[in-house]
């Protein structure tokens, strides 16, 4: 699972007086799969990350492109651990933590990009179109090719630049998804924000997407550790292989913690 290099970065970061490890939910706490609502943390992965959210000096936090209702269903992550949804545009930093609120020109603009990606998603079977606070999201993994994926795709994107007169849209690609958000976020904000929230002096982040790229190029590598899961480029330090090895890497911190 880890390389040598990865045990001696996680026992020097383990090794420190506050840590923050966050992680990615689906394609590391979980395995994708092809409906959002099915998906659930891997058993030997939820119980190492309740593990660590009870030591001293060591936060936890879940750094989700879903949407922060559909992440604590299907995470139900400690209550200790912070949770950081829609790429960045939610966050549950505590009790009392105040909901997104759109104001009535995002508010009008989300509704345009959903009557844009609405007729897209119709014309290719096992297409849809997700609903998030802050964006509509075109989801074609359950398209029959490769072919109409990505023709999807690119007649959304046309039809999403001929929009005018509205809030401006920040648009973003995933595995087989491209998300139009009408609020400016992404995990490195996401990691910044827990980093100065929490006061960790190092942080952990593991993610499988191109969208936690952003959070890779936040991590300093002197005190941070990224980590890869799952093949494709990467500005990340390290890899392994899949959901299957997170528990090992967790396990690691733990041991060495304490």
């Amino acid at each position: 699972m880890t390389g040598p290099g990865l045990a001696t970065a996680l026992q020097e970061f383990a090794a420190r007086d506050s840590i923050l490890v966050a992680l990615d939910f689906d394609g590391v706490m979980a395995e994708l799969v092809d409906r959002a609502e099915n998906a659930r943390p891997l058993p030997a992965n939820a119980t190492a990350l309740a593990a660590l959210a009870e030591l001293p000096g060591v936060h936890t936090a879940l750094v989700s492109g879903r949407a922060l209702a559909s992440l604590t269903a299907v995470a139900a992550p400690p209550e200790r651990t912070l949770l950081i949804g829609s790429h960045g545009a939610e966050r549950r930093l505590g009790p009392e933590a105040p909901p997104l609120e759109l104001d009535e020109e995002q508010t009008r603009t989300l509704a345009a990009v959903g009557q844009v990606l609405e007729p897209v998603a119709a014309q290719y079977p096992d297409s849809w179109v997700e609903s998030k606070p802050a964006a509509r999201v075109l989801q074609v993994r359950l398209a029959r090719s490769d072919e109409a994926r990505r023709r999807a795709v690119a007649e959304a994107e046309e039809a999403l630049g001929k929009l005018d007169g509205l809030a401006p849209v920040y648009i973003g690609h995933g595995k087989d998804v491209l998300e139009v958000a009408v609020v400016r976020a992404d995990k490195g904000q996401g990691l910044d924000l827990l980093r100065s929230v929490t006061g960790a002096e190092a942080v952990l982040f593991a993610g499988d997407d191109v969208t936690d790229e952003t959070g890779f190029a936040r991590l300093d590598p002197a005190r941070d550790v990224s980590i890869k899961v799952g093949p494709g480029e990467t500005r990340a330090q390290f890899r392994i292989e899949g959901p299957a090895d997170v528990a090992t890497v967790l396990e690691a911190v733990r041991s060495w913690r304490q």
